[in-house]
């Protein structure tokens, strides 16, 4: 069985996902905190990412979450793509603040100033 990798555009960090499981289940599965499970089926949208780069499989998503031209700008629900290739992702919506806290560059979370991962 083949793995790929999923990058974190904001972070670099990268996840393994194996080639017959969904984006969500590789970022659940990583054991980071603070990933949102939501329904798993593309139903409540609370996983959405644009593949910025790399090849993917999709089944259908909520036009509630993910609309026909969000679709066709690789805006979609990470619980209902499967990685091709390695993929590279932006985090968007609720995922992002699940998986970045805002702070500044001397780890003040009260701070707006910029995007880290969680534990700054």
């Amino acid at each position: 069985m083949s793995t790929h990798l999923i990058i974190l555009s904001e972070t670099g960090e990268s996840f393994n996902c194996l080639d017959n499981e969904t984006a969500l289940n590789a970022l659940a599965r990583s054991g980071k905190r603070g990933i949102p499970i939501g329904c798993r089926g593309g139903g409540c949208g609370v996983c959405k990412v644009k593949v910025l780069d790399g090849d993917f499989s999709k089944r259908p998503m909520s036009r509630d979450h993910v609309s026909v031209l969000e679709e066709q700008n690789n805006e979609v629900l990470a619980c209902c793509i499967y990685p091709l290739t390695d993929v590279k992702v932006q985090v968007l919506g609720k995922m992002q603040r699940a998986i970045f806290k805002k702070c500044d560059l001397y780890g003040d979370v009260q701070s707006t100033s910029c995007y880290t991962e969680i534990g700054c």
